[in-house]
């Protein structure tokens, strides 16, 4: 969703811990930052590895199948017997547009089809100005995307349970490493594995996450209010470093309070610190935690909010993150290549509703890509460069739009 529509969960819900850095293996072919000078003719039928089985690598996996490259792995980490599930999601015109062309009824995973945002603006708790404008795409939750595509993947395709931990070049190839000692051979891995990505701090280790000052506290309601049908934005008309967001989603309601915490704060609410627990899951959730927010629910929010807020018995919260732009997207590995996309290239704040945007369009830029070089054997690190020329800006105005929003709405800490 874009800056001023709303809000958009992170592709990476389950994970609560930054990989160990102590366990991986490092590529042996990382050149300076820049675009790839290897020519690359060697085969139009690549081997590719896919990292990461949320949102941005299933899509990846599909679009590559249906262009006719027939020799797809997707690895994910969590195990397929593990639960997951995940918040509201904006999808713009031209991620609709991509799942449309893989044949994902938009009626399976949109199931509010609102364009209307309600920005409203509180003054004591009561609302005061409220504008409408429309959003250009539609609102969805993790839940229904990921079920929705994971459902049309392959059998063969996904490997659950299959944590990367490397990546090494073996016989002038990429080689993954798994944590149960295994290994997968590619010519190209799209790391698409959120922003705790691994593939990031293999590729581009000098890029490390760090706190913003605020927290994304987020809970869903398992009873539906008629009266809400659209996106609601409050925000105080003195911007004292608050914004609620609300939406209907299926059985429910679906909310994102941001409020600011010191780090000290947060360890404090959730066990450990922002960059170590990326996503704190609802065991995480002391009373502590619960209680901050329930009293700024009490000081901010009318009163029709805060008792959705106080009836939330599960919740959830995720530390705002930033990152340094990144400069590149492809990386040669001996005569093969690794890419990051999506969170793993550039996380960016939920403000900006950009994440999962970022990696559907990537993704279908890549395939774009491949297929020019697997139908056409147009060269392929050219084409990768061509791919990077043209989605890199994007990605890089998305980073650096976040910090201006959180300023705008008064949030963080100095």
């Amino acid at each position: 969703m874009s800056s001023t529509a709303g809000t958009e969960r992170d592709s990476d819900p389950q994970s609560s811990t930054t990989p160990d850095p102590d366990t991986s293996t490092t590529p042996q072919s990382n050149r300076p930052a820049g675009p790839p000078t290897k020519s690359t003719r060697a085969t139009a039928r690549p081997r590719v590895a896919v990292v990461g089985g949320s949102l941005s690598g299933p899509t990846m996996a599909l679009l590559l199948l249906q262009a006719g490259v027939e020799d797809v792995a997707l690895y994910e980490a969590v195990p397929a017997s593990a639960p997951q599930g995940g918040g509201l999601i904006g999808l713009e015109h031209s991620s609709l547009d991509v799942l449309d062309h893989l044949g994902v009824p938009q009626d399976e995973f949109v199931r509010y089809d609102s364009e209307a945002v309600m920005h409203i603006t509180l003054c004591q708790r009561r609302p005061g100005q409220v504008a409408r404008h429309l959003y250009a795409g539609r609102n969805t939750t993790w839940t229904l995307l990921h079920t929705a595509l994971s459902r049309r993947l392959p059998t063969d395709v996904l490997h659950t349970g299959a944590r990367v931990t490397g990546l090494s070049a073996e016989h002038d190839r990429p080689l993954l490493h798994f944590a149960d000692g295994n290994t997968a051979p590619a010519d190209l891995v799209i790391f698409a594995d959120g922003r705790s990505s691994t593939g990031r701090r293999l590729l581009d280790p000098q890029r490390r996450l760090h706190y913003a000052g605020y927290v994304a506290h987020r809970g869903q309601t398992t009873t539906t209010r008629p009266t809400l049908h659209d996106f609601l934005r409050f925000e105080a008309s003195e911007h004292s470093g608050m914004q609620f967001n609300v939406a209907p989603i299926p059985d429910g309601a679906d909310w994102t309070f941001y409020l600011s915490a010191t780090p000290a704060q947060y360890e404090d609410f959730f066990g450990a610190s922002p960059t170590r627990r990326l996503f704190a899951l609802p065991q995480h959730i002391t009373a502590a935690a619960r209680a901050e927010v329930d009293a700024s629910a009490e000081q901010y929010l009318p009163e029709e909010q805060a008792a959705l807020v106080h009836a939330t018995t599960t919740r959830m919260a995720a530390p705002v993150m930033d990152i340094e732009p990144p400069t590149r997207m492809v990386w040669p590995i001996g005569a093969g290549h690794a890419v990051l996309l999506g969170d793993a290239l550039a996380p960016v704040r939920p403000h900006t509703a950009r994440g999962a945007n970022n990696g559907i369009e990537q993704a279908w830029g890549l395939t774009a890509a491949l297929t020019q070089h697997r139908k056409y054997h147009a060269d392929l690190t050219t084409a990768l460069d061509g791919w990077q020329r043209r989605h890199l800006p994007a990605a890089v105005a998305a980073v650096q739009l976040g910090p201006e929003l959180g300023r705008r709405f008064g949030l963080g800490t100095v």
